[in-house]
């Protein structure tokens, strides 16, 4: 039974799907830059694109958007015919067909979709091959990285005959968007990042991942919000996704397994397990092992020690799931304490604040604890939300003072934190702020480094020297502080072409910070909201669910998580808290 959490803001309450209504696709989000370059590949002079990646990296879909629309051929490489000749250009082709034939046959083909085309017969591997040789058609590739690609395929890159896109695993913030699509309401920033880092770039495991907890009553939602604490519900889908790594059979290899998923997130000393064992999982790419102990380049930032890792970040929480109460129990006393890697990770975390360089991400520490539902520290808490808001993550820094909140409801720490997670400056609690204030002098002396050199740059209104502070800030890692440097360069370039450049940097940069909206950011046009999207988002930031919207509007729910990501989108933002703010709609008053 799904018992309600409370948090600093109110309760969640339990939230499951109806399984009996077939799931409509996701919306297509996140990819907009690789979408304009494979539409770009398919215009002009240009020949067409190779796009390859993992299996569930969203080739597919991206390259189906890109041709939506147009006069396209479409074949597909399947596995049970990959003995036929020309079996997947069958349907474009007459029979029997000699491949000078199949070439001359397809020369009207203007554009041309191949997709898997790494199950591709050898005979239409070579037609496709000559096809990208004499400039026939525009080809559109698909291959799924990691599996035997016919060498005639293969050619198309390294001959260098088409380009190649190696499509990237989706960021965060467009995950958390396309959570929210997918949802029809916004994940909180801690769930967004678990789902993200236990998919591992997999989008059809990423929907897995959601039907599960959501099937299974273990999303809990409030205001337009919801939250996944606790472990991963072992579904069928789940099940099958990891039968190569329960079904093992060897009881010294699942013995092996279980103890590395309950030693996470730290390592285990290979020392401490058979070495027998450890090659065959290695060989089977069940784990990883690190640099060892001795080894040149073995030390991890912050002392963090090297070892054996599982090699993928759902199976850790799987086994966890699938283990017995008294076996969990054994392994769980024989694990080892998360409390010393717990101040560890935080004095890693101090003095990469100390030395202004946020660009790393932090250790998983904290976030394993919360993800399963154990309290974490007040004072780790604020120091997480304190680094998540020097990196421009605002909600996520929320999210991490209202964990410490939970723990200790007056922790003054938290508090501020949270108090500071809308992005806007309190001048009186730190000198920096009067800089991205717009009043450098209330700073002077009192700043080092690229502080520092924003503050002069800002008090001698030099648009080329804030750029460069910029450019620093964000090699940094401080996303917000560059997005206000290159919107205040903006205002002080006296060249029109340099001020856009600025502009449209500053706009990136807060998109990927929420669309956070600081003084500084204030000037800045995300984007404009139709009649119909602005409707909708003024009923959101009301604190109206998608289907009391949709009553309202006589809409289905599905249009209105659609209006509503298209306004996430132009906003720059994830989270359905920000939407009066960035729509300069009135804030919600509370009951």
């Amino acid at each position: 039974m799904t018992t309600s959490r409370h948090d600093a803001t109110g309760p969640y309450e339990p939230y499951s799907r109806d399984t009996t209504t077939p799931r409509p696709p996701w919306p297509f989000t996140g990819r907009e830059d690789e979408l304009d370059l494979v539409r770009a590949s398919l215009s002009g002079v240009r020949r067409g694109l190779v796009v390859t990646g993992p299996a569930g990296r969203g080739k597919t879909r991206l390259v189906t958007e890109a041709v939506r629309g147009t006069d396209c051929a479409r074949v597909t490489g399947t596995p049970r015919t990959r003995h036929l000749p020309f079996a997947a250009f069958a349907p474009l082709l007459p029979e029997p067909v000699t491949l000078h034939a199949a070439l001359h046959h397809l020369s009207g083909v203007r554009t041309l979709l191949v997709d898997d085309a790494h199950l591709l017969d050898d005979s239409s591997a070579a037609l496709l091959h000559q096809l990208a040789v004499h400039g026939r058609a525009r080809l559109l590739v698909v291959v799924t990285d990691g599996e035997p690609v016919p060498p005639a395929v293969s050619r198309l890159w390294t001959g260098e005959l088409l380009p190649r896109l190696a499509l990237p695993p989706l960021s965060r913030e467009a995950t958390a968007r396309l959570l929210s699509a997918g949802a029809g309401d916004t994940p909180e920033p801690l769930t967004a990042n678990r789902l993200h880092r236990l998919c591992d770039g997999d989008l059809r495991l990423l929907r897995d991942l959601l039907d599960a907890v959501r099937d299974h009553g273990r999303l809990t939602r409030d205001a337009g919000t919801w939250a996944w604490r606790g472990p991963v519900p072992l579904t069928p889908a789940v099940r099958d996704r990891t039968a190569h790594l329960l079904e093992r059979v060897h009881p010294e290899e699942r013995e092996a397994l279980d103890r590395l998923a309950f030693a996470e997130p730290l390592p285990l000393d290979p020392d401490d397990l058979d070495a027998t064992v450890l090659e065959r999982l290695e060989s089977d790419g069940l784990i990883h092992v690190d640099d060892l102990p001795g080894d040149p380049g073995s030390a991890r930032p912050g002392g963090a020690p090297t070892g054996v890792r599982l090699a993928h970040p759902l199976h850790g929480p799987v086994l966890r799931a699938a283990a017995g109460r008294l076996r969990a129990r054994r392994l769980t006393r024989a694990a080892q304490d998360p409390a010393p890697a717990l101040d560890a990770e935080a004095a890693e975390l101090s003095r990469r604040i100390d030395r202004a360089d946020v660009a790393a991400g932090p250790p998983p520490v904290g976030d394993r604890l919360v993800a399963e539902g154990a309290a974490v520290p007040a004072a780790h808490a604020a120091l997480r939300a304190r680094y998540a808001r020097l990196r421009g993550e605002l909600a996520e820094a929320a999210a991490w003072a209202r964990e410490g909140l939970r723990t200790t409801p007056d922790d003054p720490s938290c508090r501020a934190e949270l108090a500071r997670a809308d992005g806007t400056p309190d001048v009186c609690g730190d000198p920096y702020d009067a800089v991205r204030l717009g009043t450098p002098g209330r700073a002077a002396g009192r700043l080092t480094g690229v502080f520092a050199a924003h503050a002069d740059a800002l008090a001698r209104a030099d648009g080329p020297a804030l750029a460069r502070a910029a450019e620093e800030l964000q090699r940094r890692g401080f996303l917000l502080f560059a997005a206000e440097a290159h919107a205040q360069a903006a205002a002080a370039h006296r060249e029109p072409h340099a001020a856009r450049t600025a502009r449209t940097r500053a706009a990136a940069l807060a998109r990927r910070c929420g669309g956070a909206r600081t003084p500084a950011l204030a000037g800045l046009v995300l984007g404009e909201l139709t009649t119909r999207q602005r409707q909708i988002v003024t009923l959101a930031a009301s604190g109206l669910s998608n289907r009391q919207i949709a009553e309202r509007l006589t809409l289905s729910v599905r249009t209105v998580g659609n209006h509503l990501h298209g306004a996430y989108t132009r906003l720059g933002t994830t989270t359905r808290t920000a939407l009066p703010h960035l729509a300069d709609l009135p804030r919600p008053q509370p009951a």
